[in-house]
């Protein structure tokens, strides 16, 4: 039985809806768009949303791997563009950093085009 390809792919789905919130939520919650945390989000989300959108089209182990390292660095943003003290940013950035985490492991532990693409496999 065939994965339906929209099924097999939620991940990136759900990845790409993470990076759009990313990249709106300093407007959403009151942020100068020339700040550091607003620069950090636009240039992150655009990232994530990107690759997302990439990997809707061609899923590739590179694209999945530079996702998860750009949620890495979203995840500990709040410390390091010293937004720590406001937590409904700081909440923000560490839930959308984590989440593409999770789902862009989950996706590279179950998507049988990424196995395919290891070398040595």
């Amino acid at each position: 039985m065939a994965i339906h390809l929209s099924t097999r792919r939620w991940q990136d789905q759900a990845i790409l809806l993470l990076g759009v919130w990313l990249f709106v939520s300093p407007w959403v919650l009151g942020y100068p768009s020339d700040s550091l945390p607003a620069v950090n989000a636009f240039i992150a989300g655009a990232i994530i949303v990107a690759l997302a959108a990439f990997d809707l089209y061609k899923t590739y182990v590179w694209a999945v791997l530079v996702n998860i390292v750009v949620g890495a660095w979203v995840a500990v943003s709040p410390w390091l563009v010293d937004v720590i003290s406001d937590r409904t940013m700081s909440a923000s950035m560490l839930i959308v950093g984590l989440a593409t985490i999770v789902l862009g492991l989950w996706e590279m532990r179950t998507d049988p085009d990424l196995h395919q693409q290891w070398i040595g496999t």
